[in-house]
């Protein structure tokens, strides 16, 4: 079932997510200060691709370093990502289709909030 409902996202939406979070760490590693923002749309992109049978876990190691980068993400770009995920799930949850996939693009929230310092490791 999760490869289905991974397919069905990634023809519908994962793709697009996918690619607009891969741009941003493109641009991201252009500059030079921003590279650990580029790794954390990178892997992004990749749980975007791929949500059904993964989750976010986030790590104990994760130091000061990761607080600031978390603090400033969520002021420069967590929050227009998060409200873009909660706007997109709206139309998803109104068919019964569509659920799962609403659900997905909110299981996207925390990781888009605050990256630094999360894995995504899967279910199993």
């Amino acid at each position: 079932m999760r490869t289905l409902l991974n397919v069905i996202w990634l023809v519908f939406a994962g793709i697009w997510l996918a690619i607009g979070y891969a741009l941003a760490g493109v641009i991201c590693c252009v500059l030079i200060v921003t590279i650990p923002f580029g790794i954390a749309s990178f892997r992004i992109a990749a749980y975007a691709l791929w949500p059904f049978g993964r989750t976010v876990e986030r790590d104990p190691d994760a130091g000061v370093l990761s607080l600031l980068g978390n603090i400033i993400w969520f002021v420069v770009a967590g929050v227009w990502l998060a409200i873009g995920h909660v706007v997109t799930s709206i139309p998803l949850f109104l068919s019964i289709i569509g659920i799962p996939m609403g659900v997905a693009n909110l299981k996207l929230i925390p990781v888009s909030l605050l990256p630094l310092g999360a894995r995504i490791v899967d279910l199993d």
